[in-house]
Parts: C-alpha cells; structure tokens; sequence
C-alpha cells in the first residue's frame, strides 16, 4: 500500500523519507566510512576500488566519482552524510552548498547572509498561496 505523500510535490526539493533513506542506505553508509583517517586515504588512493566495496548502484558510485551532490542527493545520499565526501576533499559545507545551486562559494554566502533565497517557488505544487 503507497502512502500519501503531498510533501514530494515541493519544486525542486528531494525529501529525504523513509524511501529515499532505503534507497541510499550503502550510499550514505560508504559517506560515513569517511569518518575514519584509514579509509579516507584508502578512497584517494583509488576512489573506484573503494566504492566497488560497497553495496552501492553503479549511478551511485558514478554520483560520487562526479562529485555531482544533486545527482547523490536524488540516490538517496543525505546531505549530513555526504558532508563526509566534502571534508574529504578539503572542502567546507559551505563550498559543497554553493556547488549545488551553481553559484560560487562567495555568492552562496552573500546570498545567504541576505537571509537565504527567496521562499517563492518553494512551496507544494497544489498548495493555494
């Protein structure tokens, strides 16, 4: 039995629930590996290899060879989780955002010193306004 989920129709947003946490689970269980300093060097040795390890799809693994966050973030991949991936790459929470809306780290801080993006366009679909 599907359930209802109106919260799915939000423009450009994936809702990471129950399903999506299914879907990436060794997605975000490989992300987590990277929290120990061995397996960090083991994954910039040869990044392939240490995916081919885990349990992930092959468009999961092709996400994170990407760097694509978006596209890991359609797998499943919860951005705490992925956040790992990032560190591993030298690379702040705030220059992995600004990578995901197409704007530089600069003007993803700008923006969200402003107070954020606009709330237009975030609603549900079939919500009045």
């Amino acid at each position: 039995m599907a359930l209802n989920k109106p919260y799915l129709d939000v423009p450009g947003t994936t809702i990471f629930d129950a399903d999506q946490s299914r879907k990436g689970y060794w997605l975000n269980q490989f992300c987590m590996s990277l929290m120990k300093a061995e397996n960090r060097e083991r994954f910039k040795a040869n990044e392939r290899a240490y995916l081919d390890e885990w349990a992930m799809t092959e468009e999961q693994k092709k996400a994170v060879l990407a760097r694509d966050l978006n596209w890991c973030i359609s797998l499943g991949g919860n951005i705490y989780f992925l956040a790992k991936i990032g560190a591993t790459d030298g690379k702040s929470f705030q220059q992995m955002a600004g990578s995901m809306t197409g704007m530089s780290e600069d003007e993803y801080r700008d923006m969200m010193i402003k107070g954020g993006r606009s709330v237009e366009g975030n609603r549900y679909i079939g919500e009045k306004k």
